[in-house]
Parts: C-alpha cells; sequence; structure tokens
C-alpha cells in the first residue's frame, strides 16, 4: 500500500462488511493527514447502522460527519478516531488527536476538525471521547442537581458515563441499572451503585435511560418518583416502542424528554459550541477508572466479524476497541 491509499471498513449490506483499500484524497494547506491509532465501535448507533436499522425519515440526520456512502448501504460510518498528526500544520505534526471519523487507517480532514489530547489522556482510553460527550450533554439535559436520587437505566458506553458523571455532583445516589449482573463490578469501579431491574430502588428525582430497549424504557418509568423526568438517551432507529402510558404515568405526572447529542443542551446552548464542549470531555478521560469500560479488543482487520458478532449480541461489550 502507497502513502496515498488507505484500508477503510464499509458496510457493503445490512449485516456484512469488508475492509477495503481506498485512495486518499489530497491535502490542501488546511489539511491534515491522520495516521490512526485507535477506533471504537459505538455499539447501539453502529449495530443499527450495521444491520440496517436507519429508518428511511432519518437517514440525513443519522449522517456522521465523515461518513461515505449512504444508508442502508453501501456505507462507511464511525466517529471515534484516535490517531497521530503525519502532515499537516506545523502545530499539529505528530500530536495525537481526536476526530469524528470512521474506521480506516489512514485518512485526510480539516485541521480544524481534530482536537488535540491532553497529555494526560491516553490514547487507548480517548477513544470513549464521542461517548462522554453524548454522556455529558445527557447530564446538561437532566439537570442534575445536589442531592438528587438518580438511576441510570443501560450499562452501555453512555450508561455508564452518565452514571459516572452524576456520581461526581456532590450528594447525589446514583443506581446504574442492568439485565446483565457482570455489569456490577464495573458500576463499583465507577463508584456508583448497580441493581438487576427488578432490585432497582424506585422514588428517584431523575431517571436516565440509555439501554436501547423498550423494556428498559419501561423500567425507567416504573423508577420514577413523583413528577420525575426520564430522560432519554437511546435511538430505536426502525423500531416501533410500546409503553405503559397507563398505569401511574399520569397520577403522578411523569414526563419523558429526549436527549440527542446533535445540539449542544438549550441549558448550555448560548454560551457552549461543540469544540468546547467536546474539549470538556475529553478532559474528562484523563480519569484511570474509565479504563473498565474498554470491555474488548481486536486487531482493525477483524472488524468485519466484530462488527457482526456485536450487532447479533454473540459478544458483548461496554466499548470494544480496535487496534491499528
Amino acid at each position: 500500500m502507497t502513502s496515498q491509499q488507505a484500508r477503510a471498513f464499509w458496510v457493503t449490506a445490512p449485516g456484512h462488511g469488508v475492509i477495503r483499500d481506498e485512495p486518499l484524497p489530497g491535502a490542501g494547506a488546511a489539511d491534515a493527514t491522520v495516521r490512526t491509532l485507535f477506533t471504537g465501535v459505538s455499539r447501539g448507533t453502529e449495530s443499527l447502522v450495521f444491520s440496517g436499522a436507519v429508518p428511511e425519515s432519518e437517514r440525513e440526520r443519522m449522517r456522521a460527519p465523515y461518513q461515505a456512502g449512504e444508508f442502508p448501504a453501501p456505507v462507511k460510518y464511525g466517529y471515534c478516531n484516535v490517531g497521530q498528526v503525519e502532515a499537516g500544520p506545523e502545530a499539529l505534526v505528530g500530536r495525537r488527536v481526536f476526530s469524528l471519523f470512521p474506521h480506516q487507517t489512514r485518512f485526510v480532514v480539516p485541521a480544524s476538525a481534530l482536537n488535540v489530547l491532553p497529555d494526560n489522556v491516553p490514547s487507548g482510553r480517548a477513544v470513549l471521547a464521542a461517548n462522554m460527550e453524548t454522556a455529558l450533554n445527557g447530564v446538561w439535559d437532566a439537570g442534575i442537581q445536589t442531592g438528587d436520587r438518580v438511576a441510570v437505566v443501560g450499562a452501555g458506553a453512555v450508561g455508564c458515563l452518565v452514571a459516572w458523571l452524576a456520581g461526581q455532583i456532590p450528594g447525589t445516589a446514583v443506581c446504574l441499572v442492568d439485565t446483565n449482573p457482570l455489569r456490577a463490578p464495573v458500576a463499583h469501579a465507577l463508584g456508583v451503585g448497580f441493581a438487576l431491574p427488578a432490585e432497582a430502588p424506585g422514588e428517584r428525582d431523575l431517571v436516565i435511560h440509555a439501554s436501547g430497549s423498550p423494556e428498559g424504557l419501561t423500567t425507567a418509568l416504573r423508577l420514577c418518583a413523583f413528577e420525575a423526568t426520564v430522560v432519554e438517551l437511546s435511538w430505536f432507529g426502525s423500531r416501533q416502542v410500546a409503553l405503559p402510558l397507563g398505569e401511574a404515568f399520569h397520577a403522578r405526572r411523569l414526563s419523558i424528554r429526549a436527549s440527542q447529542v446533535g445540539h449542544v443542551a438549550a441549558s448550555h446552548r448560548a454560551r457552549w459550541d461543540y469544540r468546547r464542549r467536546m474539549a470538556l470531555a475529553i478532559s474528562f478521560l484523563s480519569t484511570p477508572v474509565l479504563d473498565a469500560l474498554i470491555t474488548g479488543e481486536s486487531p482493525f482487520e477483524d472488524l468485519p466479524q466484530v462488527m457482526r458478532a456485536l450487532a447479533d449480541g454473540s459478544r458483548d461489550a461496554i466499548c470494544h476497541r480496535l487496534i491499528y
């Protein structure tokens, strides 16, 4: 392979992916060429993309910043890339950077699209940056306050990071809820409680749902105290979700609020832009305990098989990291 080529992962049809050789575009004066060190699989969203489950009505909104191709396939998709700048503006050459680029060995992007990693953030942990940004925005949307009783339903990467962030707020009592008992040690490493759905404590002031399953959202409603809010971070793709909006939903005056990372939370939008939010998210990744969320690792060349296993559930992972 020449210096003007790269290898990239493409979803070629629902449930199928391949790694292809492709040429790199020419780099302009304001561009940088990056060699990838690690990428992470954003399991929930990327499984929907891999399975061809992005609804037609959402295909434009669901585009990743450097996506190539169109849904359902062929499409090159992903947004958890950590690399090192090989060429470009002098101040960036040799620096480690995070970007919202798909799974690819080398790439060219505008230098302005790169987020330089602080020295105290390891490259391997930085694959969590996009998930941390989503979690941070969700915590802002939830408006968690000192002393709140909080449940986070769903111990995937975003749910775990939300629970960790919420647990940093003084006086909060945070419980991470998941159907998988193997998530208990992860919750304890993050400094929060853990419960299976049937054992989860109720009367929560705020419940954040991030399981990606309708059953999880039903659990979230059940855990709410009077006039509490469920903040919905899951994205269901083309699936229809049935909810028990009879029962105690009206009597308890409950609310369901959407949170989505594409817009800065309304509470911060007047003063924060995307770059400032991402810089804060990346700064949190200096915390070694967050390595507990990296539960699998594979060579990049294995991604077609790994993605199939993550999508069909035969391989479990909070965050799966790929090595280049």
